[in-house]
């Protein structure tokens, strides 16, 4: 077999299709979110991101780089090993007990990213359970799906959001049969809310332990930054609660949260844990404050969701179609793989805007989308130029406007 030709032919088929992925190299300027450097054919240009998950901007938060740099100075780059073997640093076991507090639980354990918590801990339950049968919400993250498939666990898919379809797949096993309900509680890309009571509400009568995302909800929501669950009140009532650094709190890792038991239990048999090396303790620290600093201001919540709604406002004032959701994503719909990666380069090469366009396999065919986040940093004079720019390219794209 030519392994180069068929490489080479599967990624023309991509770039045929309009789906071809390509990295916008950027250098973040400290202190200047949302602004960025991009660096394109040996050329540097400014640019405003409109699509980071650093929802809150506190990657650049003045206390975090601090208590960075202050941990960088004390313990060195690395964590120096797993955290079984020398890697356990002490800002590690501060920021699990501050996570543990976060989410009203006995404990937590951190990972390196999201990805990683979810796999390592849905396929280490799975696989550790005798005859554990995993209910998963079709809309579920690639991370939760590929640890539920490793775990070789019976997988049931219920349809999404849908309480009465999970009850319905629950009425077919007994009692006494293990069974796990994971889910999420912000979607990412089309950025709606789970009716987490409800769903709880089914599990319960069943007897089913609850997995709950929130990698899209801590920092955001919350009077301290808990999550959808901390808002809706629901926290105690979740088994596991799981989440990210690396998205509001602005940092990189990942953490689930629950009883001692369980947080011990997949310490002790999860691979995706043990065998790897510990975050640095600095990338801890900065964790810490960011955490720290959200539990007790809400101007930065307060402040995205004035912002998120500007832009929805404007968006709709002009007939740009948007999917309608609570939270903070603003997903602006093209459903046009080939014009959704034309839009996205014109907005860079000629606007200075920065919005990576989504296509098939991360959102199905035919709703290919500008996945725009909104941030409390961003000034109106951005929300100007980000909607005029759009207003611009939707009328040179010739693409239907929404009908008020």
């Amino acid at each position: 077999m030519n392994f180069e030709a068929f490489f080479a032919t599967k990624l023309d088929g991509l770039r045929q299709e309009g789906r071809y992925r390509v990295f916008a190299e950027l250098e973040r300027q400290s202190g200047s979110f949302p602004r960025a450097f991009r660096y394109s054919e040996g050329a540097r240009s400014d640019v405003t991101v409109w699509c980071s998950n650093d929802y809150l901007g506190m990657g650049q938060n003045t206390k975090v780089v601090a208590a960075m740099h202050e941990a960088l100075d004390r313990c060195g780059a690395g964590a120096g090993g797993t955290r079984n073997i020398s890697g356990t640093n002490h800002y590690h076991v501060l920021l699990e007990r501050e996570l543990a507090d976060l989410h009203g639980k006995e404990a937590a354990l951190l990972f390196t990213s999201g990805y990683v918590s979810n796999w390592a801990t849905l396929s280490t339950l799975g696989a550790n359970i005798p005859g554990c049968v995993i209910f998963s919400d079709e809309g579920n993250h690639a991370s939760m799906i590929e640890g539920i498939r490793h775990s070789r666990a019976e997988k049931r898919l219920w349809k999404h959001n849908d309480p009465k379809d999970l009850d319905r797949l629950l009425s077919e096993y007994g009692r006494d049969v293990p069974k796990l309900v994971a889910f999420e509680s912000v979607y990412s890309m089309d950025g709606d809310i789970s009716p987490i009571r409800a769903i709880l509400d089914v599990a319960e009568k069943h007897g089913a332990m609850t997995y709950l995302d929130e990698v899209h909800g801590v920092g955001l929501y919350g009077p301290r930054g808990g999550g959808i669950a901390e808002r809706e009140g629901l926290m105690d009532r979740i088994t596991i609660i799981e989440g990210t650094l690396g998205k509001a709190f602005g940092v990189v890792g990942g953490y689930i949260t629950g009883s001692a038991a369980i947080c011990d239990f997949v310490r002790s048999f999860a691979s995706g844990f043990i065998f790897t090396t510990a975050l640095p303790p600095a990338v801890a620290a900065g964790a810490l404050a960011s955490i720290r600093h959200l539990k007790e201001s809400s101007f930065e919540r307060a402040r995205h969701q004035s912002v998120v709604r500007k832009v929805r406002t404007r968006l709709d004032r002009l007939g740009i179609p948007t999917m309608p959701n609570p939270s903070h994503i603003v997903p602006v719909m093209v459903c046009d793989a080939a014009k959704c990666k034309w839009i996205s380069d014109l907005l860079l090469d000629n606007y200075g805007i920065y919005v990576q366009p989504i296509n098939y396999p991360t959102v199905p065919r035919k709703t290919e989308r500008l996945r725009i986040t909104p941030s409390p940093l961003h000034s109106d004079a951005d929300i100007d130029h980000l909607i005029g720019a759009l207003s611009d390219l939707w009328s040179h794209c010739a693409i239907a406007r929404a009908v008020a």
